[in-house]
């Protein structure tokens, strides 16, 4: 595994009611130009099955031309003191191969970093950067499987909302 470079500065952070950390925004260098301008979001976790989601959207935002493309990892509810230490770095070990995949195709990209439910945050996140599309990865599973194991991609589908890309 390649070595993660230094956990970047934030570009923006967001703390609910008690003070605690619970979101963070970070760039990549340089910056999206206008990260309003068709905004397409992907999923991420730290799964090998990730990777073709971000190969997906490479491929589509090279294909849109003006496309601003927007990662989110969403990690489980950490305490206050956890969230101040250890959300950024999680979020940043779990997102470095995707990132290092969009660097190496050229590809700007704003990442988000969410805590909570999945499902709920990703298109809480869609709907409020009015995405194109969300892009998620199916975990290869069979139907029933599927059902079980992949409940994010599931519970996206229900939500309904922002039309919902899921790369096999």
């Amino acid at each position: 595994m390649s070595h993660s470079p230094a956990l970047a500065a934030p570009i923006s952070t967001k703390r609910d009611d008690e003070g605690r950390l619970i979101g963070l925004v970070f760039d990549s260098e340089p910056a999206l130009v206008m990260p309003e301008m068709n905004p397409w979001l992907v999923a991420i976790d730290p799964l090998d099955n990730t990777l073709r989601a971000v190969e997906y959207a490479i491929r589509q935002a090279d294909v849109m031309k003006t496309c601003a493309l927007h990662l989110v990892h969403v990690q489980a509810w950490l305490s206050k003191e956890a969230a101040e230490t250890e959300l950024g770095q999680r979020a940043w070990v779990a997102t470095e191969r995707a990132r290092v995949l969009l660097d190496a195709n050229g590809c700007a990209w704003r990442l988000h970093v969410e805590m909570g439910e999945a499902a709920e945050r990703i298109s809480n996140l869609a709907t409020r950067l009015k995405c194109g599309g969300i892009v998620v990865a199916s975990r290869g599973l069979g139907v029933a499987e599927g059902m079980l194991f992949n409940s994010v991609t599931s519970k996206l589908m229900h939500m309904g909302g922002v039309p919902l890309v899921v790369v096999p």
